[in-house]
């Protein structure tokens, strides 16, 4: 029909008339799509304390039964944007050894080693895990080393 229409408005010459209000309503139109258009908050969330963080770490530790899980609750638990508590790494330690792997142990400690700010904060580290490591058999890797 609209087709026909314009068929026949050629065959007489005549000038189709387009309504003058098309071209004034798009510019309102887009500002009330903009303001009904809903804006995302994706960093709305819980903010996690460290006691938190280490409770949640402690309890997947202790959960898990196999390397791969061990090792991807260590993956995890070391990507934080903090050094994880020794009660953490004392569960994490457990976790090895309940799975036995003596070289995941280890590199638990490298990974401390590189994950604290200075030697003392990894002393202390040290100092507070040495019965943990002394029960369990786990040398350092500069122990082994030399």
């Amino acid at each position: 029909m609209f087709a026909s229409t314009i068929r026949n408005a050629l065959r007489q010459n005549v000038r189709l008339a387009v309504p003058a209000f098309r071209t004034q309503v798009v510019a309102p139109r887009m500002l009330a799509i903009n303001n009904m258009t809903s804006i995302r908050k994706y960093s709305d969330h819980h903010e996690e304390t460290f006691e938190e963080f280490s409770i949640r770490y402690e309890k997947e530790f202790d959960e898990a039964y196999d390397l791969f899980e061990v090792q991807v609750f260590l993956n995890n638990c070391f990507s934080y944007d903090l050094v994880p508590s020794p009660s953490v790494i004392e569960r994490a330690l457990r976790a090895c050894r309940r799975v036995n792997d003596y070289a995941t142990a280890v590199r638990v400690f490298e990974g401390l080693k590189y994950k604290v700010e200075n030697k003392e904060q990894y002393q202390a580290y040290l100092d507070e895990l040495k019965d943990v490591r002394e029960e369990l058999g786990i040398d350092l890797k500069e122990e082994l080393i030399n």
